[in-house]
């Protein structure tokens, strides 16, 4: 009776997987978080140049250059933190 079952063996989790955990924990993490912080700055920066320009066209136009680029660079750091979440969990990586 016990031979229709098979016997499975579980292989340990390997080294690889606790560094690739590591360095997107102490590494991408803050990296993606540091331009995320720029980008948002570049937006408020921006959004700064837009209202205190506000008789001045170039200064707009410049502004809503500055907003439209801060935006774009935040919803990429957003993108890539999302990707590289999906990437781990499937993968299974702490």
């Amino acid at each position: 009776m016990y031979s229709l079952f098979v016997k499975v063996a579980y292989a340990q989790t390997s080294n690889l997987d606790t560094y690739i955990g590591n360095v997107e924990k102490y590494i991408v993490n803050p990296a993606l978080k540091l331009l995320f912080g720029a980008a948002l700055v570049i937006f408020l920066y921006g959004m700064f140049e837009f209202i205190s320009g506000a008789e001045n066209e170039e200064k707009r136009v410049q502004g809503k250059q500055h907003m439209i680029w801060g935006v774009i660079g935040m919803f990429i750091m957003v993108a890539a933190i999302g990707i590289i979440n999906l990437i781990t969990a499937t993968l299974g990586i702490t």
